[in-house]
């Protein structure tokens, strides 16, 4: 197992395969944010920053500033759930700058859109909370590329802590590691 100093090996190919998976983790919860703040097109333009990177295009700074944006709409969300939205997109974008290192701090960078978003649609469910973010877990879980299992394998497991997100994503992790 690596220890938290050692490099690991991270391709640009399995980077963009990360971030595009992540776009589509958040963008299943943008909804939440947006029935919140319909002017506010900050996540919106995160969500869709992820996937052009992923496509082939270049980590810019506006891809990074498209990140924090979308952190700073989750504190104009008038609800958690909307919030979780944003802080989901925030990590779409934030994807495309992970680091080679054998952080279990990454793995909240691989898997906190998915995460996000599962607490988005879990706060946002009138009924079965918990059965809601198992859904979104399965989703994400069978969705993702062989790039995020691969660079997972490479990491400590899912660090402690966290809260709510912190259990989405230890569990997200361990069930992919399986």
């Amino acid at each position: 197992m690596p220890t938290e100093s050692d490099r690991i090996e991270l391709s640009e190919h399995e980077l963009r395969e990360i971030a595009g998976y992540a776009a589509d983790c958040a963008r299943r919860a943008l909804s939440i944010f947006e029935q919140n703040l319909p002017a506010d097109t900050r996540p919106r333009d995160a969500i869709y920053a992820a996937p052009a990177f992923a496509g082939g295009g270049r980590r810019t700074g506006a891809l990074r500033q498209s990140a924090w944006a979308a952190y700073r709409a989750a504190r104009d969300a008038a609800s958690p759930a909307a919030a979780d939205a944003a802080r989901a997109a925030s990590h779409a974008a934030a994807a495309a700058y992970l680091h080679p290192k054998a952080s279990a701090h990454q793995v909240k960078h691989i898997l906190g859109a998915a995460a996000h978003a599962a607490r988005a649609e879990e706060l946002a469910s009138e009924e079965g909370r918990r059965a809601t973010a198992r859904t979104t877990l399965v989703w994400a879980r069978h969705h993702a590329p062989t790039a995020v299992t691969a660079v997972l394998g490479r990491l400590p497991a899912a660090p402690p802590g966290g809260g709510r997100v912190g259990e989405i994503i230890r569990d997200l992790d361990a069930a992919l590691r399986a």
